[in-house]
């Protein structure tokens, strides 16, 4: 899945792709998890026809426990008065799972991952 993420052009943008609308989680459970990324990124910048300072390295990293995420945090409140309760979803990872961090206005995606064996982290 991450694989095909990575190389299909506009896949997280249809709709269908990811759920356009918040649901009401009941119990949550993801394993702790931390991974981070870096490369050297020159030549590919170079590839591109810019003109780069001779080395430029990229690191990105993402660390997931009890108190949150320290890529990115986010807090919504809902206030209803009115109509049925919303149905609760639980989310239990114990399977792979796929996990990204998108910004909500330009739909950038930040963070992108994949935890293969959560028993592991």
């Amino acid at each position: 899945m991450l694989e095909r993420l990575a190389s299909t052009r506009g896949f997280l943008n249809g709709k269908e792709d990811i759920p356009s609308h918040w649901a009401d989680v009941g119990e949550l459970k993801i394993p702790r998890f931390k991974f981070d990324f870096g490369f050297e990124a020159s030549e590919a910048l170079k590839g591109l026809g810019l003109e780069v300072p001779s080395t430029i390295i990229h690191k990105s990293c993402i660390e997931v426990d009890e108190v949150g995420s320290k890529a990115a945090a986010a807090a919504v409140i809902f206030v209803g008065c009115c109509g049925p309760a919303e149905k609760r979803y639980d989310f239990v990872a114990d399977h792979p799972f796929l996990f990204l961090v998108k910004e909500y206005r330009s739909g950038l995606i930040l963070f992108l991952g994949q935890v293969m064996d959560p028993s592991k982290h």
